[in-house]
């Protein structure tokens, strides 16, 4: 079959014109080729939402926006229309939450279904909104702690830098590198003594082997004591002299209570008087027959009478 010039022209204008009329409304988030539900939502703020943004469920995309208008002057309302395919059950208690699926890319909305409802919303609705913090908005808020914290510091560590710049002033810059410099002098002389001292220990390192070598020595020869003195019956050595201390404990009791000869004769005055008076008697008869044994023999032939007996003085006794 042929067709005309003009036959051919129109179709192509046709053609074009509806490819034009559909392109833009896909880029206007209408699609004449397949059939959509409208619905409408109303948010406080779509900063970031733009016309063709994605409407998803459970992260698919099922639809488009289509509109973004003011609702009210007032207050400020904004109406969001989108579309949203027919296969998918849109029911009355369904939220159409506000988010941001990543730091760029802009805004979408995203449905949240009830299992529960089973009443479908019709097309043209009106839907309960949600705004949902996005990425950038959680960052900021964890970051704005952070950031006032920050601020205190970089405010602390400017006072302190001030006043650390107000104490050290040229006279005590001065002190601090006089400091350093003597600290720098005393490390040299440390190590000038430590290298003495390793000098010293390389010098008599023989005599430290040999003191070292009698130390060993002296320690085993205690070693031998030590054991000498574990073999030795010690245990047995001192239960001995403690029943020894235990009679002399018990014969001093005894003395002290007055008991047995030797207590008797500790606590018994009468008769350590008894025995002293004895003793002096016996001193002044011996004195006596010292002075005049004729008194007590008499060796006479011819009857010599006996002298009479003198009581002895008891300071008579000749003193060297």
């Amino acid at each position: 079959m042929n067709y005309s010039k003009e036959i051919k022209t129109a179709l192509l204008v046709i053609a074009s014109v509806s490819l034009l009329i559909w392109g833009y409304g896909y880029l206007k988030g209408k699609d004449i080729f397949s059939r959509y539900n409208t619905y409408t939502v109303y948010f406080d703020n779509v900063e970031g939402l733009t016309r063709s943004a994605a409407i998803t469920l459970n992260g698919l995309a099922v639809g488009k926006i289509a509109d973004i208008k003011l609702a009210d002057n007032q207050t400020g309302k904004m109406q969001v229309d989108f579309q949203v395919e027919t296969s998918v059950p849109i029911t009355r208690s369904t939220v159409a939450s506000l988010y941001e699926p990543a730091f760029i890319g802009g805004k979408q909305i995203m449905l949240i279904l009830n299992s529960n409802d089973q009443q479908l919303a019709p097309s043209g609705s009106v839907l309960k909104g949600a705004v949902k913090s996005g990425l950038t908005e959680l960052v900021a808020e964890k970051l704005a702690p952070i950031q006032q914290k920050l601020d205190v510091f970089l405010e602390k560590s400017t006072l302190l830098l001030t006043n650390v710049n107000s104490v050290l002033d040229e006279r005590t810059k001065s002190n601090i590198q006089n400091s350093i410099a003597e600290l720098n002098a005393t490390m040299k002389e440390m190590h000038q003594l430590s290298a003495s001292a390793n000098e010293l220990v390389d010098g008599n390192a023989k005599n430290i082997s040999s003191a070292m070598a009698d130390l060993k020595n002296t320690s085993a020869n205690f070693s031998k004591i030590s054991d000498s003195l574990q073999k030795a019956d010690i245990g047995k050595t001192i239960r001995t002299l403690e029943s020894s201390l235990e009679k002399v404990n018990l014969l001093l009791g005894n003395l002290n209570d007055g008991k047995g000869t030797l207590g008797k004769l500790a606590k018994d005055e009468a008769l350590y008087n008894n025995l002293q008076k004895t003793a002096k008697e016996m001193e002044l008869l011996l004195q006596d027959v010292r002075l005049h044994p004729t008194r007590y023999v008499n060796v006479s032939l011819f009857g010599k009478k006996e002298k009479p007996y003198v009581v002895p003085v008891s300071d008579t006794l000749i003193k060297k």
